[in-house]
């Protein structure tokens, strides 16, 4: 086994940085604690009782999951406290959250999905973390709400955590993509994922195909072709999938290949899509693109979107980058 912890990796990355105060690598160590936590909460989740779901909804409009509520408080009481953050916003609070006055504020944003999937955790099926890390505007001590909408290609880093089989926290700070994985006998994240790479080609895609008589034209094309096999007009045979949690499509695309796609359709046009660009799409693009892979709504690409809002949704369409050319191409013509 690889004996690089997640802690001398952020260190050996910090002394490649002259100017490096030790500020961000702390932040990361604080993330990481907040995965292992929320990992526990996962793993334990009916033995503990918080399996289920509220009465109440996000600003989504969508029915909150217990262990959303849990989670969202695990991953802020995580990094309010240690000085390193100006702010943070999450995908399950309409406005950002203000640091606490006692505590320090740092250079940095947080913004973070702590539960992607979460309609999977009753019936057990991986679910995880996505986060995000900007530069905090010079000069301010409280953010508001536009400070935080920057560009996925002013991030500084990006993130998840898989809660699965086991416990993996894959980041990019623009320098590739590692992978780590959590041995639970110690409580430490191992590099066990050096350098992930996508493949360029790939026979698998991931999208809802219940969804299929409310898609563009371009997307129904793909799905058809594909489907259609090696008789086709693609010459080959392709694998559909689908597990309704983008940090597993994204994980599996990351290991051996593929192609993810939650595109807009005539229901979700007038919210501009599903996922949410700052909490979803901007890391999520950032860790594909960093791994050879590429990242466009159909018609432009993720990273480059000035958002609106704190909650902005987008189409998404992700993978290996000859997949992803093949279906904006689709929209191009």
């Amino acid at each position: 086994m690889n004996t690089i912890t997640i802690t001398q990796f952020i260190i050996e990355e910090q002394r490649r940085q002259n100017k490096a105060t030790g500020e961000f690598s702390m932040l990361l160590n604080d993330i990481s604690i907040a995965c292992k936590a929320i990992s526990s909460a996962v793993n334990k989740g009916a033995l503990v009782g918080v399996m289920g779901s509220l009465e109440s909804q996000n600003i989504q409009g969508e029915t909150q999951k217990k262990l959303d509520v849990i989670t969202n408080d695990i991953f802020i009481k995580s990094n309010e406290w240690g000085g390193h953050v100006a702010g943070m916003a999450s995908e399950e609070m309409d406005s950002p959250y203000e640091i606490p006055a006692q505590y320090l504020r740092g250079k940095y944003l947080l913004v973070f999905d702590p539960l992607d999937g979460s309609s999977n955790v009753d019936v057990n099926i991986s679910v995880g973390t996505i986060f995000s890390i900007l530069r905090c505007p010079e000069g301010v001590a409280n953010p508001v709400e536009q400070d935080f909408l920057q560009p996925g290609t002013q991030q500084v880093c990006a993130g998840y955590a898989l809660y699965g089989s086991s416990t993996m926290l894959v980041l990019t700070t623009g320098r590739g993509v590692n992978g780590f994985t959590l041995d639970r006998d110690i409580g430490e994240f191992y590099l066990t994922h050096p350098n992930m790479q996508i493949p360029a080609d790939t026979q698998e895609f991931a999208i809802n195909a219940s969804n299929r008589r409310f898609w563009e034209a371009p997307v129904q094309r793909y799905v058809d072709e594909a489907l259609k096999g090696e008789e086709g007009p693609r010459g080959k045979d392709f694998n559909m999938r689908w597990v309704a949690s983008m940090v597993a499509e994204v994980h599996r695309i990351l290991v051996r290949g593929g192609l993810f796609m939650y595109p807009t359709d005539t229901r979700l046009k007038e919210k501009g899509g599903k996922l949410r660009l700052l909490y979803e799409a901007n890391p999520m693009s950032f860790i594909i693109e960093q791994a050879g892979g590429r990242a466009s709504t159909g018609r432009e690409r993720i990273l480059e979107i000035q958002p609106s809002g704190l909650h902005q949704r987008v189409p998404v369409i992700l993978g290996s980058r000859n997949e992803v050319d093949v279906v904006v191409g689709y929209h191009k013509s």
